[in-house]
């Protein structure tokens, strides 16, 4: 029997979703990542999505990301490790002032867009995003491209690490994922994009664009909240992944 994480980038108040739609996503995912302002979000929406998170049972995490609302967080920027230290404390506490307010407490850490792809190559980057997890809280879990710099940190340090995988990007050989600068890097077809995953899963590997399978671990499925099938999407890959035996749930639930 095969078990896997499915998380959604959500509380993304400049995507082009509403918060009534993301209250309906949530009934399909186990884990949301939760912008803390720096790229997206504001405070409000930030309150309403733990709230409507927690209702629906759904495991919450920091996503922080550049600050760069302008760009969406997804245009690198110069920062030292430390600055990306400093970035992902301040991030982190600020969601985590909400779910106190809840008596909630917070599962993971996932860096947000440029953020996330330049921790996944950098190594003193990911390892100051590693220990800036692990100095705010050692039980949280910290996720990662699969076999990135950044997975690496986080296992390094002894953070509870998840490897993440994409539902809807295409790969290349060294198993990085497609640059979005490039016309091929986003999965548009249901079907493709199902179909990946479950060979991710079952199998630990993706076929990539140079149409060679690279071998990579699956914890955790990542669809993006602010597509435009989004919600279809969700219930879609939810109900496939239970067909095909595979058991959809929040990490912090699995068996060590």
């Amino acid at each position: 029997m095969f078990q896997v994480d499915l998380n959604c980038d959500l509380g993304e108040s400049f995507g082009r979703y509403k918060l009534g739609e993301q209250e309906e996503i949530l009934k399909y995912v186990t884990s949301a990542n939760i912008a803390c302002g720096f790229h997206s979000g504001d405070p409000t929406v930030m309150r309403e999505t733990v709230k409507m998170a927690i209702a629906n049972g759904v495991k919450i995490g920091a996503h922080p990301g550049l600050p760069d609302l302008n760009g969406f967080g997804r245009r690198e920027m110069a920062i030292t490790p430390q600055q990306g230290y400093d970035m992902v404390v301040y991030q982190i506490g600020a969601l985590q002032g909400f779910l106190s307010t809840f008596n909630e407490q917070m599962q993971h850490v996932k860096p947000h867009g440029a953020l996330y792809n330049m921790a996944a190559k950098d190594q003193k980057l990911s390892e100051a995003i590693a220990q800036a997890v692990y100095d705010v809280s050692p039980s949280l879990i910290l996720f990662g491209l699969a076999g990135s710099e950044l997975t690496k940190a986080g296992e390094k340090i002894g953070l509870k690490t998840a490897h993440e995988v994409f539902a809807d990007r295409t790969y290349q050989a060294d198993g990085s994922l497609t640059s979005r600068s490039q016309s091929d890097a986003l999965i548009t077809d249901q079907e493709q994009s199902v179909g990946q995953v479950v060979k991710m899963v079952t199998e630990g590997k993706v076929v990539s664009q140079q149409k060679t399978e690279v071998s990579l671990r699956a914890d955790t499925i990542c669809i993006h909240g602010d597509g435009e099938h989004a919600l279809d999407f969700a219930r879609y890959i939810n109900e496939t992944l239970e067909k095909n035996n595979i058991t959809v749930s929040a990490i912090c639930n699995w068996e060590a």
